[in-house]
């Protein structure tokens, strides 16, 4: 077997360069190879990938201190530089140290961590509704606050269609989720039949969709444009196949797409086209 010598220079710069991007080389949806967290796109997403940024680092510097005093200690303290070892038990000094500096760092670890869930968790006054239903195996939309505007289900499309139309297969869906930039939104979660999950990795929201409870989150999108997502409940055989496609757009332009029945231009959304796939047994 031959064995290919990894060029260090070329990923130790590959690194650097990633890391320098940050989240911007990675947009609205998964990014093949992709390791890094997607845009943020709204508060929630942004304090998210703060609190990460912040406890990456953290980690970081403690396994390289480890690292660096695992050598020492093997280096040091092995049997050829100690042939008579050491008979200490107890160093009062260094048990201190060992106890109070691993709580310092949790501590500090604690306030971005209340503060981020503190928003997620705080509803604020929001300025429209939507509710989300889990089905097997789609997603149903209802915007309570519109009554011009149907329900509508969310499908997900076949490879071939979705290559067609140039879209992401398994996470783009025939109707996408429309609603306006810069504005408060309450989405209620729920399902009909199995546990699913209403995710949005670009917001920062995931919410559990339970059969016979009403579960509540909300996100606020910052920036206009298409973002995906997907169940992240496994929650049967077609799971995979529960795409999250959310359409931002302007608050004119939704203002016209609510005037329109919730349409843009002559293209109208497939109403209540849900079909209940039974789970196998």
């Amino acid at each position: 077997m031959r064995f290919i010598r990894p060029n260090f220079k070329s990923l130790i710069a590959g690194s650097v360069a990633a890391l320098a991007m940050g989240t911007a080389a990675f947009a609205n949806k998964p990014t093949p190879g992709g390791w890094w967290l997607q845009d943020a796109a709204s508060p929630v997403m942004e304090e998210l990938t703060r609190v990460h940024n912040i406890v990456f680092v953290i980690i970081c510097v403690i396994l390289a201190v480890v690292m660096v005093l695992m050598g020492y200690i093997m280096i040091r303290f092995r049997e050829k530089a100690n042939p008579v070892p050491s008979k200490t038990t107890h160093h009062v000094g260094l048990e201190v140290v060992w106890t109070i500096v691993p709580v310092l760092i949790l501590l500090g670890m604690v306030v971005p961590s209340m503060q981020l869930l503190y928003l997620q968790d705080r509803l604020p006054e929001t300025e429209m509704t939507i509710k989300a239903v889990g089905n097997t195996w789609n997603w149903e939309y209802e915007y309570p606050d519109y009554e011009n505007v149907d329900s509508f289900v969310a499908n997900p499309l076949e490879k071939a269609e979705a290559q067609a139309k140039g879209v992401p297969y398994l996470l783009a869906a025939d109707n996408a989720l429309v609603v306006p930039v810069d504005t408060k939104i309450k989405v209620l979660v729920t399902s009909v039949n199995n546990m699913h999950s209403w995710a949005m990795p670009a917001f920062g929201v995931k919410m559990d969709a339970v059969p016979g409870v009403v579960n509540e989150t909300w996100f606020e999108a910052t920036k206009e444009g298409t973002f995906y997502g997907q169940c992240s409940e496994i929650c049967g055989a077609l799971h995979y196949k529960m795409p999250i496609e959310i359409q931002v757009v302007s608050k004119a332009e939704f203002t016209r797409w609510v005037a329109n029945d919730g349409a843009f231009g002559s293209q109208t959304a497939a109403l209540n086209t849900a079909t209940t796939v039974a789970a196998p047994k």
